[in-house]
């Protein structure tokens, strides 16, 4: 069977994917559903998951948990139970970004630039082949609150310097987040995107640079509105109260001056970068106490009181000790963790059962990422199948999880061993989005966004990808992965699936299309899809008297019924 049977099946997946517009988004915060009142945090415990998953139980929890369901994985979570697997997941080991692109740079040749494609090669062979997925999984989460971006160009043109920032999260991940936001604070990454990084006192004509001193506040802690324990504002009057002025961020500001590269010497040459350090990229960075500002320092009704010597640590602490403790951030922040693992709309109740685990993790610590990833993991909103219908459970699927979910359903592979996928970021020719490239701060997408003139709208809801998807992104990622099931992505196809185990079904096409939609769906295609699938397939005929023909429709009815779904507004939309 000639290849243009699946060539020319993009007519045919246009009409399926004729409704995949802003209103089949998932829909959004505390509108509907569970929730409680605003105001009231539940005292429900998160679900505790003892009875073993069935396999569509553990793709639905993998494709939040993961970057995608394989057939390992599958089989781990339904012999172990999730909640097993989760603690599986927090005692392996962390692999080093850092070490995979400095091995990288290693190998260059004389005259060969050294870019971003390096730390893109480590992001997704971590991404595919790591067993410790959900570390990867949470750090590529945090990763979009704790922005940096390689395209501010001294990140893009260091990758060891991101590959690092990568790892630094992956530390605390697991840990607590107090410690989290000092490593965030003080990584030369962040240094360079929000301008700490030699950044100096007030003078006369100077004042002390204020990107981070707000950003930490209103996108890393404590947002910009008082919030109940539930993630709803609070109200005075009927208008929410903000949570910081320009004059907190003024205060906030005078604490990161005085820090700069690390390195033996705190001398002026060193911390304006010209004496450099060969594990700068890496540590964390240092104090200058010349540099830092003496004066008092103001902010959220803390004072840290002038200094007769200059000391930025204890001026640090205070800082950072003062956001950890504010009632925000477990609402603020595990709300938007919650949005990048399991649903655009979480209720009230779910967002207060998170933030009740940040505040005390049953043992009287307050900010244990562990217990945090378990109550949005195993919540009932989570686990619970009776809502998948919901019209706000879930979230769209961003582009690189839409990849990612392929290439782990059907153990696509590097014929290099590099993962030779390089930039993904244009629309058109390719995905839309990138890891690592956010266009700014705010990340690809805002948390709160609303697609105008949709049925979310109208629902009070949220789906913050649909703010990088509309009719380009959405042609680019089909012709994409058009070519991506057939012919591989990446380098010369560098990253492809030989899809053993759907070829042996391919001459059953009921069983092919139920075995893609457990894999990428967990068996949530709709009878429609799912007959409609099963037609394409069984329109591509299987001769009997030529065996190579046969063969290379075999593979036809495969690449065709993985590309029909992958198109599919049911695929995209992760529930």
């Amino acid at each position: 069977m000639p290849i243009r049977n699946f060539r020319t099946v993009i007519v045919f997946s246009a009409l399926l994917l004729g409704g995949c517009n802003e209103d089949l988004a998932p829909g959004a915060a505390g509108s509907s559903g569970t929730g409680g009142a605003p105001g009231t945090a539940s005292k429900v415990e998160p679900l505790v998951v003892t009875a073993l998953p069935t396999p569509t139980q553990a793709v639905r929890f993998l494709s939040q948990a993961s970057f995608g369901a394989n057939t390992s994985s599958i089989n781990r979570v339904v012999t172990s139970g999730i909640s097993a697997w989760i603690n599986e997941q927090f005692s392996l080991p962390q692999t080093s970004h850092r070490d995979t692109v400095s091995a990288l740079k290693s190998q260059l040749g004389v005259g060969e630039v050294f870019g971003e494609e390096p730390l893109f090669e480590s992001f997704w062979k971590q991404a595919i082949e790591g067993d410790d997925q959900l570390r990867q999984r949470v750090v590529y989460a945090l990763s979009q609150i704790f922005v940096i971006s390689l395209q501010e160009g001294e990140i893009g043109e260091h990758p060891i310097l991101a590959a690092s920032y990568l790892d630094m999260l992956g530390t605390h991940a697991f840990g607590n987040f107090r410690n989290l936001l000092e490593a965030v604070s003080l990584h030369p990454a962040m240094g360079i995107y929000l301008s700490t990084l030699h950044n100096q006192k007030e003078s006369d004509t100077r004042a002390p640079d204020e990107n981070y001193g707000r950003e930490v506040m209103q996108l890393m802690s404590i947002g910009l509105f008082e919030l109940n324990p539930d993630g709803s504002q609070k109200l005075v009057n009927g208008a929410p109260v903000e949570t910081y002025t320009s004059a907190d961020i003024s205060g906030m500001a005078k604490v990161f001056t005085g820090w700069s590269w690390a390195g033996p010497d705190k001398s002026l040459n060193r911390f304006v970068g010209d004496f450099e350090n060969p594990e700068r990229e890496w540590q964390a960075m240092q104090s200058y106490p010349q540099y830092h500002s003496t004066s008092a320092k103001n902010f959220l009704g803390t004072t840290v009181p002038a200094q007769g010597t200059p000391d930025p640590e204890a001026s640090l602490k205070i800082a950072l000790d003062r956001l950890f403790a504010h009632p925000n951030v477990g609402p603020f922040i595990g709300r938007q963790l919650i949005q990048r693992l399991v649903t655009s709309n979480p209720s009230p109740d779910y967002v207060g059962r998170v933030a009740a685990a940040f505040a005390n993790n049953g043992q009287g610590v307050r900010g244990d990422m562990k217990a945090v990833i378990r109550a949005i993991l195993l919540d009932p909103e989570a686990r619970s199948d009776s809502n998948i219908a919901a019209i706000d459970t879930g979230k769209l699927r961003e582009p690189v999880l839409r990849l990612s979910g392929w290439m782990r359903a059907f153990e696509a592979r590097s014929a290099s061993g590099r993962y030779l996928i390089g930039n993904t970021d244009d629309a058109i020719d390719s995905i839309g989005q990138s890891p690592l490239r956010a266009p700014s701060v705010f990340n690809f997408y805002r948390p709160g966004y609303v697609p105008p003139n949709t049925t979310i709208a109208n629902a009070n809801l949220v789906a913050p990808e649909m703010q990088i998807t509309g009719d380009t992104s959405v042609v680019g990622y089909l012709n994409t992965m058009q070519v991506a099931v057939s012919d591989g992505i990446g380098r010369d196809g560098d990253v492809s699936s030989d899809y053993a185990t759907e070829i042996h079904l391919a001459e059953t096409p009921d069983k092919l299309v139920d075995r893609v939609n457990l894999m990428l769906l967990a068996n949530q295609m709709s009878p429609a899809l799912r007959a409609q699938i099963v037609a394409a397939v069984n329109s591509v005929p299987v001769p009997t008297d030529d065996a190579a023909a046969a063969a290379e429709a075999r593979k036809n009815r495969v690449w065709l019924s993985v590309f029909l779904a992958l198109a599919s507004p049911e695929y995209l939309v992760q529930k």
